[in-house]
């Protein structure tokens, strides 16, 4: 039987539905746009197209994701795997310690099984 190779199987990073504001950033203009979280990974994030949004697949963007309490943050590097004419979806390639920690605690209380998350982060490598 040849391996199932659709999105969803492909996927090695459990996703987490997370409404949230997110400003993204266009790192070649400097554009930046704001718009909402749809979901995130350890590895990734979806987000709703914002109405202004000038970039393609492969552009490098930068995300800043702000939690409940103004203060917190996930911060992260990465490019766009994919727009639709209504999602971008981004790859993560580089995420400080603060948020990686933040997004651990996020991904463990909404899945809750943090040794699943565990797993999931070392995979990272």
């Amino acid at each position: 039987m040849p391996p199932d190779n659709t999105e969803h199987n492909r996927r090695r990073f459990h996703r987490i539905l997370f409404d949230a504001p997110v400003a993204i950033t266009h790192n070649q203009t400097d554009n930046r746009c704001q718009s909402t979280v749809i979901d995130i990974s350890l590895k990734g994030a979806l987000i709703a197209l914002p109405s202004d949004w000038a970039g393609e697949a492969g552009t490098d963007v930068s995300l800043d994701i702000q939690l409940s309490d103004d203060k917190t943050h996930i911060c992260m590097q990465g490019s766009i795997t994919h727009v639709t004419n209504q999602h971008l979806g981004i790859q993560c390639h580089q995420i400080d310690i603060d948020s990686i920690s933040h997004l651990r605690r996020l991904a463990a209380l909404n899945t809750g099984d943090a040794d699943m998350v565990e797993r999931e982060l070392t995979a990272l490598g």
